[in-house]
């Protein structure tokens, strides 16, 4: 069991920033401490409009090395590192959905086994549950590159390599089938998934984030020639056909179909249009129990979708 691992019972600290009561981000970010902890971070660390520390969220070196600087500190995870182009995710958000998870019922007792649909080069939801509540994880993706990357950050953290897995989905058709083996039950899967229909859409939502960060800093607009991915993203992990409903719609239809081989099957929803029709579809398939989990940081509200069917 991680040293990391917080009990439910334990007195939560006063949530400033709307996170899960046992989120370690819920204070914000200690730029001095995290400096101390991962040195590379302190040319990005600079004081913003308002004189408080902090980085160029619009900078995706900046962000990937805040992400390790947060890894280390807080999670015990040395040498992160992902490849150009890749996905750079919010640390605190992605740990928000794993605290989630641990509420879910039947999932109150230590030896949960967690399945991530497209992990991605980050690997990050198995790498959190792994440390804070040391779940056995297996991640899967259809990208080859991604998941050489998530190896080599296992191997750079041994106490990873018992806990941590990895399959490669060959059929761009699937999403569990192919994964999830004869006999096997997890207790919970999670997923990121696509929510762009095209990489045109996906530049355009990158712009308007871009533009976002902009105005938060005083700027009327970013100063970018083109548009750019400044939070990454490969093919797989920010578009495909159909967009993010339809693959909501796909990881739904093939759940039933794994009904008896995992306890909860969930999914992040960065669209609210997409959360009637799939909720729906989910109760069309028979689902016993369907739980939409509001999650919140700052003015960003997420959601995740969670069913079973046992």
């Amino acid at each position: 069991m991680s040293t990391l691992h917080r009990s439910k019972k334990s007195q939560a600290r006063p949530v400033r920033k709307g996170l899960h009561p046992r989120n370690l981000h819920n204070q914000g970010y200690d730029f001095p401490a995290l400096v101390k902890s991962h040195p590379a971070l302190a040319p990005h660390v600079k004081p913003n409009a308002h004189g408080d520390l902090s980085i160029d969220f619009a900078d995706p070196l900046a962000v990937k090395t805040l992400n390790a600087a947060l890894l280390n500190r807080y999670y015990n995870i040395v040498d992160w590192d992902i490849p150009e182009g890749a996905l750079c995710p919010p640390i605190p958000g992605r740990a928000d959905y794993i605290h989630y998870m641990a509420d879910l019922p039947g999932l109150e007792q230590h030896s949960i086994k967690l399945l991530d649909i497209g992990t991605g080069a980050n690997g990050i939801y198995p790498l959190l549950a792994c440390q804070i509540y040391g779940w056995q994880c297996v991640g899967s993706d259809i990208n080859a590159q991604s998941l050489a990357n998530v190896a080599t950050i296992i191997a750079n953290n041994p106490t990873l390599k018992d806990r941590f897995t990895l399959r490669t989905q060959h059929d761009k058709n699937h999403i569990f089938e192919g994964i999830i083996q004869a006999g096997e039950f997890f207790d919970v899967s999670v997923c990121n998934p696509p929510f762009h229909a095209s990489l045109d859409e996906a530049l355009k939502g990158s712009q308007l984030k871009l533009n976002n960060l902009a105005r938060s800093r005083g700027e009327r607009k970013a100063k970018t020639k083109s548009p750019t991915l400044n939070f990454g993203g490969l093919e797989a992990e920010l578009w495909c056909k159909g967009g993010e409903r339809l693959f909501l719609k796909k990881l739904v239809r093939e759940s039933q179909v794994y009904s008896t081989q995992c306890r909860w099957f969930t999914s992040l929803v960065s669209k609210a249009d997409n959360v009637k029709p799939v909720k729906k579809l989910i109760r069309k398939l028979g689902a016993v129990d369907i739980r939409e989990i509001e999650m919140k940081q700052g003015n960003k509200i997420t959601r995740v979708l969670a069913w079973t069917f046992i």
